[in-house]
């Protein structure tokens, strides 16, 4: 017989776990800087229409969110991590071969169904390891590998596109999906054993998502992640828009985007070593007044600027304001996950879709309102923190005083 692999160790599995979550990043950001080539030969409309190729990754991701939670609590997390690969790999491939527009936004939605296998389950198999601060934790450890691919994935992306045409992107987005693949096929065992799977039944879903409804801390919490995620969303659908159409920054838009995701990633790890100390609460609520105060007053600024604040003045907000993102991200995942560990595919899949719907809804919405200027995504952050903050004190009000690790 053949032997069993050792036992995976806890930094390799922080890696594989960020890896396998980052593919939904690393489908998204490493191809910004060949938008507008994607728009220009397949006969897209106006600029604005580029930016579908982010948001029909993410409708696909919402709705296969709701699938792969259920069917991991039944099957175990490794066959629905495997189904998911295969429908990315298979959009992959049908991006590579696209002829015109609709057969792109067609390989980009397979792409975020399939996608949606890794990067929810992968948080149903944490839950199954770790629970409270520790999730936290760990959460916030595959956060800080996972933000090497937004500063990499651009000057990737730009790096191709020096030597070929943007259907090597998708190539190479290929591979990397195949490998990361077969390293999770063969190192990581199975963390759902058979005695604790359950049976997949219409009755039991429902049941579940009633529960992640009716269970405040984990509805109110899924609902601040969404508000949050939406202006971030925002932001990566026009920012290709912004850095090479308004501020002209040519091939160096990698090169922003990436200083910019330092402060997701330096946000992560702090969060990692504060949180076992200060709490999830404490962190996140400071986070969030700082993010709608500096919203609120550069939003005024950027009004007196018409629209179009210095370069400098905008990376310097984005930076701040990134950085509270990155202390909240990690954090409200685990919060609302916290709650609900007897039923963590389940509720993996409607906290996940919960978040992903409304934040694509209200993301590509703020998107579309790019007039040229960034006063609507700026505005945006202000709005959306505001309201994310009104969101949690009510959830922290209502929610059970022991709910939080």
């Amino acid at each position: 017989m053949p032997t069993q692999p050792t036992k995976l160790g806890f930094i390799e599995q922080v890696s594989l776990l960020a890896l396998m979550i980052s593919m939904v990043a690393l489908s998204i950001d490493v191809m910004l800087p060949a938008l507008y080539d994607i728009g220009r030969d397949l006969n897209a409309g106006d600029a604005n229409e580029r930016q579908y190729v982010v948001a029909v990754l993410f409708l696909g991701m919402a709705i296969g969110q709701l699938a792969y939670g259920p069917v991991s609590d039944s099957t175990g997390r490794k066959p629905a991590i495997y189904f998911g690969f295969g429908l990315f790999l298979a959009g992959t491939l049908l991006s590579i071969f696209a002829t015109n527009y609709d057969t792109m936004l067609i390989g980009r939605f397979l792409q975020g169904l399939g996608v949606a296998g890794p990067r929810i389950v992968s948080l149903a198999l944490i839950r199954d390891q770790y629970e409270g601060r520790e999730m936290a934790r760990f959460v916030s450890l595959v956060m800080t590998v996972f933000i090497l691919v937004p500063i990499l994935a651009p000057a990737l992306g730009q790096a191709i596109l020096f030597v070929g045409d943007w259907r090597m992107i998708f190539v190479v987005l290929f591979i990397l999906g195949f490998g990361v693949l077969v390293w999770f096929g063969i190192r990581q065992e199975e963390t759902l054993v058979p005695a604790k799977r359950a049976k997949l039944s219409a009755r039991r879903i429902v049941s579940a998502v009633k529960e992640v409804f009716l269970t405040r801390a984990a509805f109110g919490f899924t609902m601040v992640g969404g508000f949050i995620f939406s202006a971030f969303l925002g932001y990566l659908t026009m920012s290709q828009q912004i850095f090479q159409d308004q501020y002209g920054v040519g091939d160096l838009f990698a090169v922003y985007f990436g200083v910019l995701a330092i402060a997701l990633g330096l946000a992560s790890f702090v969060n990692a070593r504060l949180v076992m100390r200060f709490g999830m609460r404490k962190l996140t609520h400071y986070a969030l007044i700082a993010l709608t105060v500096i919203s609120f007053g550069f939003w005024f600024y950027t009004y007196i600027q018409n629209g179009h604040p210095p370069l400098w003045t905008l990376v310097s907000f984005f930076m701040v304001t990134f950085f509270c993102i990155g202390i909240l991200f990690g954090n409200f995942n685990a919060m609302a996950m916290e709650p609900l560990g007897h039923i963590a595919g389940v509720a993996a899949a409607v906290i996940g879709s919960l978040t992903t719907f409304v934040s694509m809804a209200l993301g590509t919405v703020i998107a579309q309102l790019y007039d040229g200027t960034v006063s609507p995504l700026i505005g945006s952050f202000a709005v959306l923190g505001a309201l994310s903050l009104a969101a949690m004190i009510w959830t922290i009000k209502t929610a059970p005083s022991g709910s939080e690790g």
